[in-house]
């Protein structure tokens, strides 16, 4: 049988009814095309949306790279190349909502904790040296929000801060390691806990509860999730756990970052969306860095660099010190144990780590350096190849982000 339209078997009509199957098919082909367009021009969008809301989230501090810019002559050269020193700034300034609840603004701010973070050129490992706060060294002149210069004395490191910003703190730190500091970001209080919230808490063990009223810290003994607000108390805590010294202060921050680059490296972070967005959100709206780093492109060339350290060689040290002679509340460099310590980092040497003995009476695992600090030589490289004669290697008392598993 055959229709008006001459096809066998067919129902349409020359004049309206359905049409052909293959006409069907292009229309169908046409709408899916259609339909994948808008929502890869809706991803993109959406994709360039976030890019520019988190790259603009970023703090540049020009304010400190002209201070720089100033002084390039007295910085230190570069002698490793490919390698990166990043110094890493916690800010106690009570300025802002989530700062407030720290104490009264008063207008200045010191470095609560640096951390000097050497990455090498073979991104194979990564060390981060603690500098103490109460550390005695030279600050140089530098110029103060108000217009005005400081002159150059030897006072407390995070005195730098509280003078000049970043840019004094820098060149302080400069000044005392003999290393170039190729970049720096600046954290305050709010933006630690929004960064530990963003990846749902970080896990740490204590031997014995804390109840630290001062630090707003209450925590039964045992494994413990801190979430943003406990967290910044375990870290800044100092008078009622321990001995109450600067250094067990350092020893549990040193602990909890461990802990922290464990869990950022895993894959409930960095491969989910729910938990990374956050992250990057909270990190880029929180941090004040140079501008090699103000954006989202160079923070990413920095992470990417360091992802995939294995934990082990990523290393947790306080540069040697012991109480300082004219006031034993502050410290001073143990010598030459610092200085040896400072050429590996300029050679982009590795650093050799080793846990100290444990002390029963801290309330945490302890992790890092003893009071002093002190390096015990080891076997270690080669002259060079041209006698083939062992060079002894310095070990000093650390840890590394891999022993910060609770036992």
């Amino acid at each position: 049988m055959t229709d008006s339209a001459g096809i066998p078997g067919g129902t349409g009509t020359a004049g309206g009814g359905s049409k052909p199957p293959r006409s069907r098919r292009r229309r169908l082909l046409r709408w899916i095309g259609l339909g994948s367009a808008f929502v890869v021009l809706a991803g993109s969008a959406t994709g360039w949306w976030l890019y520019n809301k988190l790259d603009g989230n970023i703090t540049e501090d020009t304010s400190a790279a002209s201070e720089l810019r100033r002084y390039e002559r007295d910085r230190p050269a570069h002698f490793a190349n490919g390698a990166q020193n990043i110094l890493l700034i916690g800010s106690d300034s009570r300025s802002g909502r989530d700062n407030a609840r720290y104490g009264q603004d008063r207008g200045t701010q010191r470095s609560d904790t640096t951390i000097l973070l050497h990455v090498p050129a073979d991104r194979r490992s990564a060390t981060a040296v603690s500098i103490p706060r109460d550390l005695m060294t030279e600050i140089p002149e530098c110029l103060m929000a108000d217009g005005s210069r400081t002159r150059e004395q030897r006072a407390q490191f995070n005195w730098a801060f509280q003078w000049g910003g970043a840019g004094c703190t820098i060149r302080t730190a400069e000044r005392l390691t003999g290393i170039r500091i190729d970049h720096h970001m600046v954290l305050d209080f709010g933006g630690f806990k929004k960064m530990v919230d963003a990846i749902g808490g970080v896990e740490v063990c204590l031997k014995q509860p804390i109840d630290d009223s001062e630090a707003k810290l209450r925590l039964p003994a045992g494994r413990q999730t801190l979430q943003g607000e406990q967290a910044l108390g375990f870290v800044r805590a100092r008078y009622s756990l321990g001995n109450g010294s600067d250094t067990e202060r350092m020893e549990r921050q040193q602990q909890f970052l461990g802990s922290l680059v464990k869990k950022v490296q895993s894959n409930g972070v960095l491969l989910n969306p729910a938990r990374l967005y956050p992250l990057l959100d909270a990190a880029t709206s929180s941090v004040t860095t140079d501008p090699g780093l103000a954006s989202l492109r160079g923070l990413y060339e920095l992470v990417r660099g360091v992802r995939d350290i294995p934990t082990d060689q990523i290393k947790f040290l306080t540069v040697p010190r012991k109480p300082y002679s004219a006031d034993p509340n502050r410290d001073e460099l143990v010598e030459p144990d610092a200085a040896r310590l400072f050429q590996q980092l300029r050679a982009d040497q590795p650093v050799t780590v080793a846990p100290p003995k444990p002390e029963s009476e801290n309330g945490i695992e302890p992790v890092e350096a003893t009071p002093s600090g002190a390096p015990r030589d080891g076997a270690g490289r080669t002259d060079g190849g041209t006698t083939g004669t062992p060079v002894p290697v310095p070990t000093f008392t650390g840890t590394t982000a891999g022993m910060a598993d609770c036992r």
